[in-house]
């Protein structure tokens, strides 16, 4: 009975001692920066992460150094709630006239465009001092990285190809990946950075899919808005660009037997795709675009039961 009670008393004082967290002020902020920066929607970091594995796998032929291996994945994590701060630094007007963003943190005047701006420079200050255990071409590679990270959001405004800033955005992390294991830039490292830009074009579109008729009203432009009707074309003629940049790949690092499966399941993942957008639905243009995580990751097993398993040295 009596380690009943002292059982009741301790989860009693650790409620309270949890609610009293939970309202102050720290944890409030703390929670607004987390949504500011994404972090209960982690499909961005993901869709980052796959594309950097892969160059980092392909670049050591196998396992990566720890350390690199450790620097990127942060970095990614990093990076891309960087980007999440500016860009919504960036449409924060714009934000207000969605239905879907009206309610971020900085829209909804929660937080401060002061303090948005000093979560992107902190994040991208912490990314860069650990680029700087990297290689010297590695670290002039990040400036660029952190150039094409900062415009993307603005890019909406001047003209109709934002998808693909973010494609080279997100894709310049490959090769920084691989020349931080490598320390050299090669064919199948543009390959590598091609096929990110593909890929984020194709699944960015998507995403601008859902935001269509909304951009039309504010004015924004979108590769959904330049494509028009021939959407659904253009992004299949994308992904069939893509799977060929992998084939590519897979002869120029003479990738073999689990990498095909993997660009097979891939090429799957990637009609499953057309499938849920062909009625250019909301929801099922959302799905496709989620859809890519698996893409991705299939790639990314494909490339690492390759060199795990396969008899190429």
């Amino acid at each position: 009975d009596k380690t009943e009670a002292l059982y009741r008393e301790l989860k009693k004082q650790i409620n309270k001692w949890w609610f009293s967290i939970q309202q102050s002020p720290v944890y409030k902020k703390a929670g607004l920066y987390a949504q500011l920066i994404r972090l209960d929607k982690p499909i961005g970091i993901l869709l980052l992460l796959w594309p950097t594995l892969i160059a980092l796998w392909i670049a050591a032929r196998g396992w990566p150094d720890p350390l690199v291996l450790f620097v990127f994945v942060v970095g990614v994590i990093l990076m891309r709630s960087a980007g999440c701060a500016i860009n919504d630094y960036a449409d924060r007007d714009i934000d207000k006239k969605v239905e879907r963003t009206r309610q971020r943190p900085l829209t909804s005047g929660k937080i401060t465009e002061k303090e948005a701006l000093l979560v992107f420079a902190s994040l991208s200050l912490t990314a860069f001092i650990m680029v700087l255990f990297m290689n010297e071409l590695t670290i002039w590679m990040s400036l660029g990285g952190i150039l094409l990270a900062a415009s993307y959001p603005f890019m909406k405004r001047y003209h109709y190809l934002p998808q693909v800033h973010l494609g080279a955005a997100f894709g310049w992390a490959a090769p920084m990946a691989y020349t931080a294991q490598a320390n050299e830039l090669t064919a199948v490292t543009w390959l590598i950075f091609l096929a990110t830009v593909l890929w984020a074009t194709a699944y960015d579109t998507m995403y601008a899919m859902v935001d269509y008729d909304d951009d039309i009203k504010i004015g924004v432009k979108s590769t959904a808005i330049l494509f028009g009707n021939q959407d659904k074309l253009i992004i299949g003629i994308i992904q069939i660009l893509l799977i060929f940049n992998l084939i590519l790949i897979g002869h120029r690092a003479e990738l073999s037997g689990f990498y095909y499966l993997g660009v097979t399941a891939a090429s799957v993942f990637a009609a499953y795709q057309q499938y849920l957008i062909k009625d250019r639905k909301r929801e099922q243009c959302f799905k496709a675009f989620l859809n890519n995580n698996w893409f991705g990751f299939v790639l990314f097993v494909g490339v690492f039961l390759d060199y795990q398993f396969s008899a190429v040295t």
